[in-house]
């Protein structure tokens, strides 16, 4: 069939279209494609370090679980407790199973003795937030970790550390376990009458402990 001259023009227009835009074109189309590769790459990578650090996680609980209430767990799971923990803190920082793990580490490190090291994990909790726009801070994790420091630093003969960072933090539900280590530090600090208001404290804020009722007994009376 014989070509017109209409058609013979409009098949010039679009060859010449293509000569001034194809190779644009083509290259669109190939970052659009990498975008797409790239994005379908990262969120599949995503998904296996979620998993691999879910699955670390999880081993850590079943370790910290496998034994009656009130018991400790073996040396050797508390030292496997400390690997998987460790492997989170490097590997998978950006998770939140990271800093939990950090506390179970902490846990493990008290438990061996090293308190230096326990501080350290603790630390890391508090100096590595989680950030970004999916991500939502945890107060009562950080309140539990900041309470936790402070005992491993009284323990360490750094009381006056100590108070500075407990008294820095609004302790909100936890105020019941923040006074009685607050009346712990004043004790180790001979401030008998803050220590005494502490305790006092802890109490007026729901503390039933028998051992905080017995810290209050034990006080001087005549102080």
């Amino acid at each position: 069939m014989a070509i017109n001259a209409a058609e013979q023009e409009t098949i010039e227009a679009l060859k010449s279209w293509w000569d001034e835009n194809g190779k644009r074109l083509i290259s669109m189309a190939i970052v659009v494609l990498a975008g797409v590769t790239g994005w379908l790459y990262w969120q599949n990578s995503q998904a296996g370090a979620a998993e691999a650090s879910s699955n670390l996680y999880e081993e850590i609980l079943t370790l910290a679980f496998s034994v009656e209430e009130g018991e400790a767990v073996s040396d050797e799971d508390g030292a496997q407790i400390i690997v998987h923990a460790e492997d989170l803190m490097a590997n998978h920082s950006d998770t939140s199973y990271a800093r939990y793990a950090a506390l179970y580490a902490a846990q493990q490190y008290v438990r061996q003795g090293d308190l230096a090291a326990a501080e350290s994990a603790l630390r890391w909790v508090l100096d590595n937030p989680l950030s970004g726009f999916f991500s939502e801070p945890d107060p009562g994790l950080e309140l539990t970790t900041t309470l936790r420091l402070g005992r491993i630093l009284l323990a360490r003969d750094a009381a006056e550390e100590a108070l500075a960072l407990i008294n820095g933090v609004d302790p909100q539900n936890f105020e019941a376990g923040y006074s009685e280590l607050r009346g712990d530090i004043y004790l180790s600090l001979d401030r008998i009458v803050d220590a005494r208001d502490a305790y006092v404290a802890a109490q007026q804020a729901g503390s039933t402990s028998e051992a905080l009722r017995m810290k209050l007994q034990s006080l001087p009376a005549d102080s």
